[in-house]
């Protein structure tokens, strides 16, 4: 019985210099952005991945809503009370509309920023 840690890595055999070989050769990493489809491009992989990907994210949230007892009726009704205050309140609809922009981008941009931050970070 041999010793297997005494044997020597074994190694891929090397093409003499000068040869070529006609085997294929794996991507060395995802595809360029040339040879991607404008689907792939535009949804940002696969259909069927990012199908699965929403699917589940919109399970998640929708069990955190569900949980807060909030419900889709709920949501398109604050839309229309929104644009019915909107309509009534006159010039104080601006002041209203830039707090309520301001209250969102709160939360908005601190997280559009820390999601740019690391897609930049997994670029390297």
């Amino acid at each position: 019985m041999t010793d297997r840690m005494s044997e020597p890595p074994r190694s891929e055999p090397q093409t003499p210099p000068g040869w070529t070989t006609n085997a294929p050769r794996a991507p060395a990493g995802p595809p360029s952005p040339q040879t991607e489809s404008a689907l792939i491009r535009f949804l940002g992989g696969s259909p069927g991945s990012v199908f699965l990907r929403l699917f589940f994210v919109s399970l998640i949230v929708g069990a955190l809503f569900m949980w807060l007892d909030i419900r889709p009726a709920d949501i398109l009704y604050g839309i229309r009370d929104l644009i019915d205050r909107i309509s009534r309140l006159g010039f104080d609809a601006i002041r209203e509309i830039i707090d309520y922009v301001l209250v969102g981008a709160a939360v908005v941009v601190p997280i559009w920023l820390v999601l740019r931050l690391l897609n930049m970070r997994g670029d390297r």
